[in-house]
């Protein structure tokens, strides 16, 4: 390979970042690191000395996407707005790299536009960010794995409210929203979501949305929604919220995922864990009780024993389980 085709692959592919990432030794000339993105089928080699780059390493490791005309408009897009509506933005951010180059500065970046929350752990108030950054980043990862690189002229998008965040990607989902906490894991792009597995940015065991539902619970925020929009996936992050401020659709989609994660931990549900889920003084356990009515009657959850009376020690599983 000729000086041109060296010059050519470090302007295109930040691929040190493949080596950091993997923590593997950067090879010392460039035959042995082309060998290496030829195997990961990041590049392909087309004879004489020459390759292309894929769209798989492009979108992972490109410098610029929008020197990759196919994949231009995919790049992470975040946009910061004033209030709770998308009338005045505040400000706005591109993130042109391949993901695994750009995400975990665009996780920072998101960060940084988040006020502080006073919250109380153990007995020790401190100051945390409004959402858990765990659960900000396994959403921002789910969009970019799970969408749908087909629909063109439209990529992944954090949006940032006062009242909440919605994360969006173009893409219906393979699997019903309800069951994205339980379910097997489908991925319509399972190359690109192994790759992200093996530079530890995200799982493939199903686990991801398991694991924003239980940090939400932890910060005691209104239940994550997860909805599809014509042909976008969307997962809304609530700011928080106390119990006599949440809508009835808040309440019972609240009891719905904690039922889902108490099941997938091998527990279920009663009034007691809902109030502890949802704030309720022990003393208020009729307000939990109306929550439980309200989701049976939507057919979220279901009694462990149907046979048994219902009462506060009456135990409680998501529909389909």
């Amino acid at each position: 390979m000729g000086g041109p085709e060296r010059l050519l692959l470090n302007n295109l592919l930040g691929y040190p970042a493949y080596f950091h990432l993997t923590g593997t030794p950067l090879p010392a000339g460039a035959d042995g690191i082309l060998e290496r993105l030829a195997t990961e089928n990041f590049i392909r080699a087309r004879g004489q000395g020459r390759f292309d780059v894929t769209n798989l390493g492009g979108i992972l490791f490109a410098r610029d996407l929008t020197r990759f005309p196919r994949l231009a408009r995919k790049s992470l897009r975040i946009i910061h707005y004033r209030g709770t509506s998308r009338v005045e933005t505040i400000r706005e951010q591109e993130r042109s790299q391949g993901y695994a180059v750009a995400l975990d500065a665009a996780i920072d970046w998101i960060q940084g536009q988040l006020p502080a929350n006073e919250a109380i752990r153990k007995a020790l108030r401190r100051e945390e960010k409004l959402y858990p950054e765990l659960a900000i980043r396994e959403l921002v990862v789910n969009a970019l794995i799970h969408q749908d690189f087909s629909i063109t002229g439209a990529g992944p998008m954090v949006e940032i409210f006062t009242d909440r965040m919605e994360i969006t990607n173009p893409g219906a989902p393979l699997v019903e929203p309800l069951r994205f906490i339980d379910f097997p894991p489908r991925s319509r792009n399972e190359v690109l979501a192994g790759i992200m597995r093996r530079l530890n940015f995200c799982e493939e065991r199903g686990s991801g949305i398991d694991k924003v539902v239980a940090k939400v619970e932890e910060f005691q925020l209104p239940a994550p929604n997860f909805t599809v929009l014509e042909d976008n996936t969307r997962a809304v992050l609530f700011s928080p919220r106390n119990y006599r401020d949440m809508e009835r659709t808040d309440r019972v989609r609240a009891c719905y995922q904690h039922a889902c994660l108490q099941w997938v931990s091998g527990q279920s549900m009663t009034n007691a864990t809902l109030r502890q889920r949802l704030g309720i003084d022990p003393k208020n356990y009729p307000m939990a009780s109306r929550v439980i009515k309200d989701a049976l009657g939507e057919d979220l959850i279901k009694p462990m024993n149907p046979d048994a009376p219902p009462g506060v020690g009456a135990r409680y599983l998501p529909y389909w389980a």
